[in-house]
């Protein structure tokens, strides 16, 4: 928790996920359609991690007009393709492979490259083309934002870092986080999103980083930390399906093992922090009802998660993967209908993009009164 402020904040978090996060666009769309068409973005504070930290910085690009900001970001979700986010033909997807092989030949002392599944260079060609993070200062000069940033797991330290971008808001550091004041770059956005094993890591100021929601004991730290009173938190934890919990006649594979970490790494953290948050408050509400002061602040929040299970909706476009990639999932156990959460994160194909803005669109609308009244409130 952060000292008291006279000042009201209002705060974005947007979690990570890889292509899930075309869920978080649906969401921001309805959002942005309850606002004026000139309006600035109804929050001070945007917080990202992984895919939610892209989407988080591409909003913050265009602070001063919401509307125009979530269209770009729309039209980009929905006319992606899986080799606009790493290189999906069989001849560079093996050569990167073999390569990630043979450096286990080098010597200690040479210059290895990351190690990974898949080659992302396409999507920082993709970011570089698309983000102009020059206004992202001259947003917070111009008393649009107050702060972004970009939560990325160093494996130097086992750490989680929070680079943060902002007009006033101090560093922090706490057992195993810590917030660091930075100009952000892509290469930020690049180690955010580097889902371990799969992408390779991001090497920043001797340091190699990979994905935020690694090592991320507090998921609300960073909008904490940077003065919010109220965070809009936009989860992407599906439901839970739980007829095929008793439907396992095996001991798992290493799809369904692989997809479980990841569906921990990117949701379990943050229902913790939640449950932590809640505590606090109420224990701040019962000391004001004693007249008893505190330098803590009591912070609200607003959670948004799907109302579907993103694995059906993947087994629906698993096809439109590229071959070469469906041959390399299915070499590890990944087939259609596995029961398996990977191929969610990976399929960035339009048809499934799209069917999870829409998703994110329905459920913001069926809950707008109440978000608007959280969006809306003085505390």
């Amino acid at each position: 928790m952060t000292d008291k402020t006279n000042s009201q904040k209002t705060a974005i978090l947007l979690t990570g996920g890889g292509a899930r996060a075309a869920y978080q666009v649906g969401v921001l769309k309805a959002i942005a359609q309850q606002y004026p068409r000139n309006s600035k973005i109804p929050f001070q504070i945007i917080c990202g991690t992984s895919a939610g930290a892209i989407n988080g910085t591409a909003i913050a690009c265009y602070a001063s007009c919401f509307q125009l900001g979530v269209k770009k970001l729309e039209w980009v979700w929905k006319n992606f393709h899986t080799g606009q986010v790493y290189y999906s033909d069989y001849i560079r997807a093996t050569w990167h492979l073999i390569r990630g092989f043979l450096s286990a030949f080098q010597a200690d002392y040479a210059n290895h490259k990351p190690v990974s599944m898949l080659d992302n260079k396409p999507l920082k060609i993709l970011l570089n083309n698309m983000l102009d993070l020059k206004r992202l200062d001259r947003n917070i000069m111009g008393g649009y934002l107050d702060s972004v940033s970009v939560t990325a797991s160093c494996y130097n330290s086992g750490d989680s870092i929070t680079f943060f971008q902002s007009r006033d808001a101090s560093e922090w550091q706490r057992s195993r986080r810590c917030g660091q004041r930075t100009l952000l770059g892509i290469h930020h956005l690049m180690a955010s999103a580097a889902i371990p094993l799969v992408m390779p890591s991001v090497r920043i100021n001797q340091q190699y980083f990979g994905d935020g929601s690694v090592n991320q004991l507090a998921p609300l730290s960073a909008p904490i930390h940077l003065g919010a009173d109220r965070i809009l938190i936009v989860g992407l934890e599906q439901p839970r399906r739980r007829e095929h919990l008793q439907q396992m006649p095996h001991h798992p594979n290493l799809s369904t093992i692989a997809g479980h970490l990841l569906d921990s790494i990117f949701s379990d953290t943050l229902n913790a922090d939640l449950e932590r948050m809640q505590r606090v408050n109420k224990t701040l509400e019962t000391l004001q009802q004693h007249n008893i002061g505190s330098e803590l602040k009591p912070v609200h929040s607003y959670l948004i998660n799907p109302s579907v299970n993103f694995n059906a909706l993947a087994s629906e476009h698993f096809l439109a993967l590229p071959m070469a990639i469906r041959s390399l999932l299915r070499n590890i156990g990944i087939k259609q209908h596995s029961d398996s959460s990977l191929a969610s994160y990976l399929l960035f194909e339009k048809n499934f993009t799209k069917r999870l803005i829409e998703l994110g669109y329905q459920d913001a609308m069926v809950q707008m009164d109440s978000l608007m009244t959280f969006l809306a409130a003085k505390n």
